[in-house]
């Protein structure tokens, strides 16, 4: 079992209701842990939420950011990354899948010391 972050830009226009995920962010969440991956954590309010580009990305200025932190082997996140991809402009503005370093993950707390 590996872990992996996920970090996510959903749309600033997008309304989603308190406390839920924009529609496509929840069926990747689903497709991970339907083939047998486990969300670790969710840091999506303190320190992320609403956001500022550096840069317009699809005429738009600002974004939320949800970071997920993933434990599960490689080849079930395919389905989530396919879903992300194929998610509406208007709904996911970025994504990216990235593997974390066995060292990354024990320092924050995911890996048991060896």
């Amino acid at each position: 079992m590996r872990f992996y972050e996920l970090m996510v830009i959903v749309d600033s226009d997008l309304e989603v209701p308190e406390g839920q995920d924009a529609p496509s962010l929840a069926k990747a969440i689903e497709s991970i842990e339907s083939e047998g991956g486990r969300i670790v954590s969710k840091l999506d309010t303190a320190p992320w939420g609403l956001r500022r580009f550096a840069y317009e990305i699809n005429h738009k200025r600002e974004g939320f950011y949800v970071v997920l932190e993933i434990a599960t082997e490689a080849n079930s996140l395919d389905s989530a990354d396919h879903i992300l991809r194929l998610a509406d402009r208007s709904e996911i503005v970025r994504h990216k899948i990235m593997r974390l370093p066995d060292e990354e993950a024990t320092r924050r707390g995911l890996l048991a010391e060896k």
